[in-house]
């Protein structure tokens, strides 16, 4: 198994969250650190809104030899709080959020330290019990300005860390094995803030097991003959995938996310941006329109944020065109690959079918798509040619939003019709006793029903109306 490449899935999920656009420390989102996979202190008190203490998972393996083993890496990040102190006339250093060193911000921020454990094989025959600690301390750096004069220090302080990682193995009644991990946070003292509780808390903790004599079964996609025993499996904010190769069988990752086996990082990707559901490109182009002094804060707040900052600012308008990605026909196969049995799906996904090309046109201008033009197109309901400007009744069915039940049997007039790239029709429309309705039609702002759930309105109808 190539450990680098599973390690690399494991850090995007290790550093989900860890900074969030604008990466700015003075950002009220930035103000207080969360991240998925939390351990938090189990003597915490309400008042420190900590996360709950414990996480586990449970997979399956088939044995391949008597003394079947794994190899467990516990991975999480540690708060490292970072504090900048100006030295003052007296010679007393003074905390504070911000320190100017020619020109440029040294700034108070909690970074974090990563952390990885991998404890001794573990044979799949019994139970194991690990107990972990981790060093606190403090760090000093000075701060010197370019005419070698001392200004001030940069104090970093971590929390001591304490945690229990356990395993048990059991026999399925097929004769696989079921694997149990479960990793507590075991801090003794009680927490009562919540800049005490995340000081203490095991930060975007998840397992990465590698499986020696054995192979790991898919929970998602089960063989037939093993589903049973992969719905007896029981996670608690956990969750193992196949991570590796695709095919492979041989590690999982078990993730405080959900993934699906053998995840994988876009290639359109310049790097990691950090913000949950991240879209690579939108997120760039916002970074590229901050201020000058924006990006040096954010510069200033964190190391990896600068990183994102200076890859932003240095790519060029092919990496940047790449990031978009190409659109491609859902419909579309390789020839030949619906006949290799036991690989279509497998093929369908990594087939790269011809993008539609829009020519000379950038991909952002409807003059790209000259053949979709919504405000002419008409779909046909009942038998009935509906198009802008005719009259509808909605019967909301999908319940797609929770407002669409307030818009049962009224009417309302079409004003354009769409379809996706997966060739379904979508109708925009607005109401017609909605006193705003011109206002919205003015900004573009349309509601949006499938076909099924409208019953169009023949023109006499709308006259006795």
């Amino acid at each position: 198994m190539n450990l680098d490449q599973v390690r690399e899935i494991a850090d995007a999920v290790l550093y989900e969250g860890y900074l969030l656009y604008p990466y700015r420390a003075s950002s009220s989102k930035n103000q207080s650190r969360w991240q998925f996979g939390v351990l938090g202190p189990p003597r915490a008190l309400p008042t420190s809104f900590s996360e709950a203490p414990a996480m586990s998972m449970q997979c399956l393996l088939r044995p391949r030899a008597p003394r079947a083993k794994v190899t467990i890496h516990l991975r999480f990040l540690q708060l490292q709080a970072r504090e900048v102190q100006r030295l003052d006339a007296s010679g007393r250093y003074e905390p504070v959020d911000s320190l100017d060193v020619d020109g440029a911000d040294v700034l108070s921020w909690d970074e974090a330290v990563e952390r990885e454990i991998t404890l001794p094989e573990v044979r799949l025959d019994g139970a194991t019990d690990y107990p972990l600690k981790f060093a606190g301390g403090s760090f000093v750096e000075p701060v010197i300005n370019e005419s070698g004069v001392l200004v001030g220090r940069i104090v970093r302080r971590r929390w001591p860390l304490a945690a229990r990682l356990r395993t048990d193995t059991d026999v399925d009644d097929d004769g696989l094995y079921r694997l149990s991990i479960q990793v507590d946070n075991k801090h003794p003292r009680p927490t009562a803030d919540k800049d005490g509780a995340i000081r203490v808390s095991l930060i975007g903790a998840h397992l990465l097991v590698e499986a020696h004599e054995a192979a790991f079964v898919s929970l998602l996609e089960p063989p037939e003959e093993m589903s049973q025993a992969a719905e007896r499996c029981r996670q608690q904010r956990c969750f193992p995938v196949l991570v590796g190769e695709r095919g492979s069988t041989d590690a999982v990752l078990g993730a405080p996310i959900i993934l699906y086996d053998y995840p994988e990082i876009a290639v359109q990707s310049q790097g990691a941006l950090f913000d949950a559901t991240e879209i690579d490109e939108i997120l760039t182009l916002r970074v590229m329109t901050m201020t000058e002094q924006e990006k040096a804060e954010a510069r200033a707040t964190d190391p990896r944020a600068r990183a994102i900052i200076d890859r932003c600012d240095a790519m060029s308008a092919a990496e940047l065109q790449q990031l978009h990605g190409i659109l491609r026909d859902p419909y579309a196969a390789p020839a030949g690959t619906l006949e290799r049995a036991g690989a279509a799906l497998d093929d369908v996904r990594d087939a790269e079918p011809p993008s539609f090309d829009t020519g000379d046109v950038p991909w952002w201008d409807p003059a790209s798509d000259a053949g979709v033009q919504p405000e002419t197109d008409a779909v046909v309901i009942n038998g009935i040619s509906v198009s802008r400007g005719s009259i509808v009744r909605v019967h909301p069915s999908r319940r797609a939003d929770a407002q669409d039940l307030f818009f049962a049997d009224q009417l309302a007039r079409v004003t354009a019709v769409l379809s996706d790239v997966d060739g379904n029709a979508h109708v925009a429309l607005v109401l017609v006793d909605d006193p705003a309705m011109d206002m919205h039609e003015w900004y573009g702002r349309y509601f949006y029903f499938a076909p099924d759930e409208l019953e169009p309105i023949p023109a006499e109808a709308e006259a006795d109306n």
